[in-house]
């Protein structure tokens, strides 16, 4: 019996003295975040803010196996907040774009009410390019009649993860959600109406793609609704992505069980408990960013020494967690290997970069932070 098939459904049940701790120490990490991000001098919230959005941006789509080119998010991050600056600009793509778009609208609208309608172009805006040749799925509407399973394995012995509420229910059952989304109990904690609406959208598929992408969109919004503001320091997608086979585990067996989702609620609450503690890691990270380029202001550097600099000291995409190597500067650069050669060696006379350990070919370079 599947959660949505339960006679009680969708009132669901869960331990509070069970969550408090967890949701304490969740609380306790927002507080820190927020004082450290307010306390930031000038743009760094920009940044941090960024940092986030370029994260989520591509570990949400990592969840569902699909990669996003770093740099056409990078370069959609930036446009879209305004922070124009050297090393950052470059080529979009149309997946970036309206990706990006649709997490900003799920966190800078957070008193917009939810609706089918936004439920609806939210998933069309993860299709830029419109159906697909081979899969033809439904973009802006709601799944087909077909039934909708999450299904692994072979061909000719499918294992059937899940199954969601027959078409001919669906629409009542989202006005249901819609209607609890927008207007929740007042003694409900803003943090686990969260974590249900991510696990109630998740039980009802609502799309024939796109539903996991659509799902954390929400709970984005219903966390921005939770802290009060419409600006994002971290990346639950992230942390998700951290955790991605305990995080399928964890709804299979949610949405197979009982309306108890005690299990899942403490699950959803320790991964953000670690998407905070990841964010608080970046803030460290930017506020290095700011003081690498407050102590090098007067350092005079070309625009590709520059581009490589912010790329480096970005890690949104953990590109360069090990430093960088001179080939690798040549393809960030564009350039010969004999001006990739100059570079790095003005680099370290400037106190740019350091010398990682290791030598010849292997030689590997890292911002003198």
């Amino acid at each position: 019996m599947y959660i949505w098939e339960r006679p009680d459904w969708p009132q669901f049940v869960w331990h509070a003295a069970v969550l408090g701790p967890e949701l304490n120490a969740v609380r306790l990490l927002q507080g820190r975040l927020l004082g450290r991000a307010e306390a930031s001098a000038g743009d760094l919230d920009r940044e941090l803010e960024r940092d986030a959005l370029i994260k989520n941006a591509i570990r949400t789509s990592e969840i569902e196996g699909e990669y996003l080119d770093v740099g056409s998010v990078r370069s959609s991050v930036t446009r879209h907040l305004g922070l124009e600056q050297a090393g950052v600009q470059g080529r979009t793509t149309p997946e970036a774009e309206s990706l990006v778009e649709l997490l900003l609208m799920a966190t800078h609208e957070p008193d917009t009410p939810l609706s089918l309608e936004q439920l609806c172009r939210w998933q069309s805006m993860l299709f830029p390019y419109g159906e697909g040749v081979i899969s033809r799925i439904r973009i802006g509407a709601l799944r087909s009649e077909q039934p909708m399973q999450v299904v692994s394995g072979r061909i000719n012995q499918p294992r059937v993860h899940f199954e969601a509420p027959p078409r001919k229910h669906l629409n009542a059952e989202l006005d249901a959600f819609v209607q609890w989304f927008n207007h929740p109990p007042a003694e409900l904690d803003p943090l686990l109406r969260a974590g249900i609406a991510h696990l109630w959208l998740l039980a009802l598929h609502p799309f024939d793609d796109g539903n996991g992408r659509v799902t954390r969109a929400v709970t984005d919004r219903a966390l921005a609704q939770a802290e009060r503001q419409s600006v994002h320091f971290y990346s639950l997608s992230a942390a998700i992505m951290d955790r991605r086979q305990a995080y399928y585990d964890h709804l299979e067996q949610a949405q197979s069980g009982s309306l108890d989702i005690t299990p899942w609620l403490v699950w959803f609450v320790q991964t953000l408990k670690e998407a905070l503690q990841q964010a608080l890691c970046q803030v460290d990270r930017v506020l290095t960013k700011a003081h690498f380029w407050q102590r090098h202001a007067a350092t005079v550097l070309n625009a590709r020494q520059i581009q490589v600099l912010n790329r480096l000291l970005d890690t949104a995409g953990d590109e360069f967690a090990h430093g960088i190597n001179a080939r690798q500067y040549r393809a960030l650069a564009k350039v010969s290997k004999a001006t990739a050669t100059r570079d790095l060696t003005d680099l370290l006379e400037k106190r740019c970069l350091c010398q990682l350990p290791g030598g010849g070919r292997s030689t590997r370079y890292a911002v003198a932070v």
